[in-house]
């Protein structure tokens, strides 16, 4: 993928090398452990407490998705040089979804973070977020680099407010596609990803998703070329209960 290409590439780019830099020598902390029987090795352990030192695909993975380090910042901070790049390059490979990333994000409390520090994640994500939407070769597709920015950040606000803005044709039909994923778990009233993390309102965020779909949605996905079908879908978003399952256009969905 050559990120130099392209505007947002070009962003991208510059916020994984400040990734790099920011984060450049950081390790975990040294009395930090994990289960020998269910995460690793003492020997993988000790990478993590060394800086800069390039962890196998599979021990990058066991890392991010553990859930129970006592200082899971600073093993978050060690691995974030590589863990972007290999969110960027759709290397992350979840159990479930790719909100799972988000969780740990979310983990690490990285908004109370010195301001450097939160300030290179934020850019990273929102870099990620712009270059989903407007790149043609972006890899991940963007409704999972959405949840992947709702889960870390705890809110859908930005995330969305930068998706109103951009209103190109290639967004628009990101926008469908993304409409397309959701619009079954939106129509039974359920958020279309798992919310782990205990500190997120998960009826909040349908809500302001659903609010967001309703109002911007129905003119781009008219503009994007997307079904009547998928469209009508996003209108029943906007009725409720008897009224939506009456619906002449109700798809038939059973939960």
């Amino acid at each position: 993928m050559h990120l130099t290409d392209h505007p947002a590439r070009h962003r991208l780019s510059a916020a994984l090398d400040d990734v790099a830099a920011t984060f450049r020598g950081m390790t975990a902390h040294p009395d930090e452990h994990n289960c020998t029987c269910h995460w690793g090795s003492s020997e993988e352990l000790s990478l993590l407490k060394t800086p800069d030192v390039e962890l196998e695909p599979d021990l990058l993975r066991r890392t991010w998705q553990a859930i129970d380090w006592t200082d899971h910042a600073a093993v978050l901070r060690r691995i974030l040089p590589q863990f972007a790049t290999a969110l960027v390059a759709g290397r992350v490979e979840p159990l479930f979804g790719l909100e799972e990333a988000g969780y740990c994000f979310a983990r690490g409390r990285w908004q109370q973070w010195p301001d450097d520090h939160a300030g290179s994640v934020r850019e990273f994500l929102r870099a990620w977020w712009v270059q989903s939407l407007t790149d043609p070769d972006a890899i991940v597709p963007p409704h999972e680099v959405f949840v992947v920015c709702a889960e870390a950040s705890g809110t859908l606000g930005p995330w969305l407010a930068e998706w109103e803005k951009q209103t190109g044709g290639l967004s628009d039909r990101r926008l469908a596609e993304a409409a397309a994923e959701w619009e079954y778990e939106l129509l039974g009233d359920s958020l279309p990803w798992r919310v782990s993390w205990y500190e997120h309102d998960e009826e909040e965020m349908r809500a302001d998703l659903v609010a967001w779909l309703l109002e911007h949605a129905a003119g781009r996905l008219r503009e994007s070329g997307a079904s009547a079908d998928l469209q009508h879908r996003i209108r029943l978003l906007g009725l409720t209960e008897l009224d939506r399952w009456t619906d002449p256009h109700w798809p038939g969905h059973r939960y």
